[in-house]
């Protein structure tokens, strides 16, 4: 079984391959030669439990390895966070003869979309489904796809409706296409109907709370925060990338009317520079908050709700500043962004990521929430009588 540092080192390898296919590709689905790569790496395992033939990676260890991928094509990082994130919710929840199916084979190709876009009918056995989706990322490769659903309670009952999370096999699937889009093109995630299919129990999970059923405590981060963390090193790999453009262009480009390379100027260094120190900036919190928020769960076996939502916001300002890093590194390249190439992609691919749910203000509104909820314990300086100077309070500093 590979160790978290042999998975890194893999992703690393299969740098050029990964690149050189999203050049040729453009648009059109990520290639399988990338998809068979990234299986036989066993990247797609990166979270999936040990017992199942996966790696179990701590949080930021995955976290790298979706990264680096990202760095060399962001719709083969996205697909990849996407797949293995979601295989390892069913092989850390799904019921145990589902699961010995599932991964009869190896860690399964697995894509599909959370949202509750779809009811649920209890039948012996499992549930009726019936649904709508989009955004099915992945959905050209993968074998199972997965589908949430709500099923409401029996008639009379107060119980709220409960929110499944099911897979189903691709044959069941009806792909209704509809993925013209800015960036992020190759993900190819369609949109995709379910029809009357009889979804086992054991192959759905509760989306909000799910049972741990294998793996360790690192399970109980549950869904949100997991997939969070597979949403930050997108935006990681993509933004380091355009950055590591800009740098190898200005070695070259003279901008018109300019009389130095982008190298020599130094108002190109001067923006460089800040560019690079807010990714970092961006970069660290993301460690720290992820890093934090997997340490309680290990320590405790319980996810803390508070460093869930400030790791969730670490993701949306990873994202959002990503975002605006990217523009400003496409406008500092001038004309030569405009055309295809790594820069171009990365600047499409970064704004499509900065759209979806994990990017959204409803994080910043819960981190902000906790942030006020936590002000009551803090104390205002006891402030000393008015400085003869300045004619204003003194206190602490």
């Amino acid at each position: 079984m590979l160790q978290p540092t042999s998975l890194l080192a893999a992703a690393r390898e299969l740098y050029a391959t990964i690149d050189a296919n999203a050049a040729k590709s453009g648009d059109a689905p990520v290639p399988a030669e990338t998809v068979q790569a990234l299986r036989r790496a066993g990247l797609f395992g990166a979270m999936t439990p040990r017992e199942l033939g996966g790696a179990e990676l701590p949080l930021l260890d995955s976290i790298d390895v979706f990264a680096e991928v990202a760095r060399a094509d962001g719709s083969a990082g996205w697909c990849l966070m996407a797949g293995a994130s979601a295989a390892a919710y069913f092989g850390a929840y799904g019921g145990d003869a589902f699961t010995e199916k599932m991964f009869a084979d190896g860690v399964p190709l697995v894509a599909g979309q959370f949202a509750p876009n779809g009811t649920g009918v209890p039948e012996p056995g499992g549930y009726r489904v019936n649904g709508s989706y989009q955004f099915g990322s992945g959905l050209h490769y993968a074998e199972w796809v997965g589908a949430g659903f709500l099923v409401q309670p029996p008639e009379g009952s107060d119980a709220p409706a409960r929110y499944l999370f099911g897979v189903v096999p691709k044959d069941r699937v009806e792909l209704r296409g509809n993925w013209d889009v800015l960036g992020l093109g190759a993900t190819a995630s369609w949109d995709y109907g379910i029809r009357d299919v009889l979804v086992p129990e054991d192959a759905t999970f509760l989306f909000a709370a799910p049972t741990r059923r294998r793996g360790g405590r690192i399970y109980e981060l549950g869904v949100i925060a997991q997939t969070a963390a597979g949403h930050a090193a997108f935006a990681v790999g993509v933004t380091r990338r355009a950055l590591d453009e800009l740098r190898a262009l200005a070695q070259t480009k003279v901008r018109m009317g300019a009389g130095a390379f982008l190298k020599d100027d130094e108002r190109f260094l001067h923006a460089l520079g800040s560019l690079e120190s807010r990714f970092r900036a961006a970069g660290a919190w993301v460690r720290e908050a992820f890093g934090r928020m997997e340490r309680t769960v290990l320590e405790t076996g319980r996810l803390d709700p508070a460093e869930n939502n400030e790791a969730r916001q670490a993701t949306v300002h990873v994202t959002q500043e990503g975002a605006d890093i990217v523009r400003q590194a496409f406008l500092l390249a001038g004309t030569t962004a405009l055309r295809k190439g790594p820069l171009q992609r990365c600047f499409r691919d970064i704004h499509a990521g900065s759209q979806h749910f994990f990017a959204s203000p409803a994080s910043t509104l819960d981190y902000a929430r906790d942030l006020m909820a936590a002000a009551g314990s803090l104390r205002a300086p006891r402030t000393a009588g008015p400085s003869p100077s300045l004619g204003i309070n003194t206190g602490v500093l």
